[in-house]
């Protein structure tokens, strides 16, 4: 099976270089949610030498709750909030001659736009406007992907190996005791059905549809590693950018 395997890194967590050789996309944190010029500098170099794609990804201005509680600012805030942290990134991109290929929010960001065509609209409006040939990972199926369409960006399906599903498409909210699937064999299991069926299995038992261009495990869990390396021992997986 040839997939985009991506991972959010750049937190300030101890796993970055391993795992590395296990992904084709990475999310950098821009130094407001997490880290700073120098992890994002690190991080790129880990990028060149494992030939992964460097993405940026951009979060609320808020290191003490990880980015993941709500801020409501307005359209222009976004816009500001989000062509900011990709300015960051592509200097630092341009320092070190590599090319800056796709954005994809973090935490709450990412959540309130799947669901909010205002804010996914600013999101969008932001990344176009900064450069239209960049690539946008958002929610599959959700309005972070048709509203980036809509300014004219090239989008990307995302679903998630760690994260559990609801009804209607969304990620359980963290605030849910089972919103994290916490050991290798049930994201193993998660994976393969997205990728042979198209389909997942939510918390509730329903099956339904989703599109996969990519997929995320998430860099800051504990088992962020186990789960990647598990992934590709259960699959025949042949990582390819999108």
């Amino acid at each position: 099976m040839t997939v985009d395997l991506n991972c959010d890194l750049g937190e300030g967590m101890d796993n970055d270089a391993a795992i590395m050789p296990y992904i084709s996309s990475a999310n950098i944190a821009c130094g407001y949610h997490a880290g700073d010029e120098n992890t994002i500098r690190k991080t790129i170099e880990l990028c060149l030498q494992h030939n992964v794609a460097v993405g940026a990804h951009p979060g609320f201005d808020d290191k003490p709750n990880f980015g993941r509680i709500p801020v409501h600012l307005s359209e222009d805030e976004l816009y500001r909030l989000v062509w900011k942290q990709l300015e960051i990134m592509q200097s630092i991109c341009t320092e070190k001659r590599a090319v800056l290929h796709h954005v994809k929010p973090h935490g709450a960001l990412y959540n309130m736009a799947a669901s909010n065509q205002s804010i996914s609209r600013a999101l969008a409006k932001a990344v176009y406007d900064f450069n239209p040939k960049l690539i946008y990972y958002g929610l599959s199926g959700s309005m972070m992907i048709s509203e980036a369409n809509a300014v004219g960006l090239k989008t990307v399906n995302e679903v998630f190996a760690d994260r559990t599903y609801q009804p209607d498409g969304t990620l359980t909210p963290r605030t849910h005791d089972q919103a994290l699937i916490e050991n290798t064999e049930d994201v193993v299991r998660q994976v393969k059905q997205i990728l042979t069926q198209g389909r997942v299995t939510t918390l509730s038992g329903e099956v339904i549809p989703l599109a996969c261009e990519t997929i995320c495990v998430h860099g800051d869990g504990p088992k962020a590693l186990p789960f990647l390396e598990g992934i590709h021992a259960a699959i025949d997986l042949h990582l390819k950018r999108v």
